[in-house]
């Protein structure tokens, strides 16, 4: 009899191990999608003067200050912006300074009312060279 409980509990204890791992979500760094997009590649001044508030976009160049917190300014050929871009979003490992050329895709946030225009950062990755 006593042979059985432990064999229960043994079994028990085993699913709910197994329950726990299957419930954990996975890593962002395992969850990233690497194929193509219709989100369209545009520089600064385009986004600039034609995105609309709420827009994805995705832009290629230097992150060329940490402004404090989680805010940045960013910078191509064309012009610089300010972007907002989460500790979780930088690669792993890597480092990121004004001489990495990066492509960074996220939301454009635009106001209507004054001249504040970022874009929240939502995939960083090192770009190819052109």
């Amino acid at each position: 009899m006593a042979h059985g409980k432990t064999e229960t509990l043994k079994k028990t204890t085993l699913a709910i191990g197994v329950s726990l791992v299957l419930a954990l979500p996975l890593s962002p760094a395992l969850a990233q999608y690497a194929g193509p997009s219709t989100v369209q590649r545009m520089t600064v001044k385009q986004l600039l003067d034609t995105g609309k508030d709420d827009q994805h976009a995705t832009l290629r160049g230097f992150i060329v200050s940490h402004d404090g917190g989680e805010h940045y300014t960013f910078a191509d050929d064309t012009g610089r912006m300010k972007v907002e871009i989460d500790a979780k979003h930088f690669p792993p490992g890597v480092k990121i300074d004004d001489k990495v050329r990066v492509e960074i895709s996220g939301e454009f946030d635009k106001d209507l009312v004054g001249n504040k225009a970022e874009l929240d950062v939502k995939r960083l990755s090192v770009a190819a060279a052109k």
